[in-house]
């Protein structure tokens, strides 16, 4: 039985990866701002910029599923000290969770994937392509139900949408899987659509339609400073918008399959199973 702290642990992937390590009978510490966990894990209340329970955070653990503070830009100064004190402890198992257009030494994620690469025994980095449930609880939800829109500034770039879960299930044997993975892992779903094909799916499950609203990208960033965010990062965000619009999420792969065994989800799928959240 392994012992593993998730960081992130309330939210769309980590809080899917601590009810399956808990199903697998591992222990778990669950780490967020709010200290809350399921029943059957340990809560921590933590705070990436203060570093005061760093100690606590990794106290007996063998393994760190890593996710990035949300709403900064320098997430590598926080997130590399968490690994260091986890290193000096003697843990060897990490994952992160970065994107599929996030490389390795790039900004954000990217610098956290090069030091884990460089200083961590075994490691993963998980690299999906947009979540489908941006579309269900995520930012897209709100514009869908009041405005019968998705907004991006992607024009007509495809995405290979990913169901949590199926990352989830990747990050799950990453961490637990006996040989490491010591490589990143680029997860998509099945196929790759435009936002305005997802969104006429997810219009014909409404009974109502949707659409894509195409934005440019000073204007997407915009968009993000005015719901609070920091300029650096609305910019670093409207920016993999953009590379969405040049091609960057137009791939697909069979990573799923080959760590879990079971091919991805679709998004019709996913639709299908959420298509009540969007009917007002």
């Amino acid at each position: 039985m392994s012992f593993i702290l998730v960081t992130g642990g309330t939210g769309k992937t980590g809080g899917r990866l601590v009810q399956r390590l808990i199903e697998e009978g591992h222990k778990v510490r669950v780490a967020s701002r709010s200290g809350s966990a399921p029943q059957g894990a340990e809560g921590l209340a933590f705070d990436w910029n203060s570093g005061v329970n760093d100690a606590a955070a990794i106290e007996g653990i063998d393994g760190v599923y890593l996710v990035a503070p949300v709403g900064v830009a320098d997430v590598h100064t926080p997130m590399t000290r968490l690994v260091d004190a986890a290193l000096e402890r003697g843990v060897k198992r990490f994952v992160l969770l970065s994107a599929s257009s996030v490389e390795e030494g790039g900004p954000a994620m990217g610098s956290v994937h090069a030091y884990l690469k460089d200083k961590a025994p075994e490691w993963a980095v998980l690299r999906p392509s947009w979540f489908m449930q941006n579309f269900s609880v995520g930012q897209h939800l709100p514009t869908i139900r009041e405005e019968d829109a998705i907004y991006s500034a992607t024009d007509e770039g495809r995405i290979a949408f990913i169901d949590s879960d199926d990352i989830a299930e990747v990050g799950l044997r990453a961490l637990l899987d006996n040989v490491p993975q010591n490589r990143d892992l680029i997860i998509t779903g099945p196929k790759a659509l435009t936002y305005g094909e997802a969104g006429d799916m997810i219009g014909a499950a409404r009974g109502k339609a949707v659409h894509h609203i195409k934005l440019t990208t000073a204007q997407l960033a915009q968009r993000w400073e005015e719901f609070g965010l920091e300029p650096q990062y609305a910019q670093i965000l409207a920016a993999m918008d953009e590379a969405i619009a040049n091609g960057a999420e137009d791939r697909t792969t069979d990573l799923v399959e080959l760590v879990t065994g079971r091919p991805p989800k679709s998004l019709e799928q996913f639709i299908e199973e959420n298509s009540s959240v969007w009917k007002v």
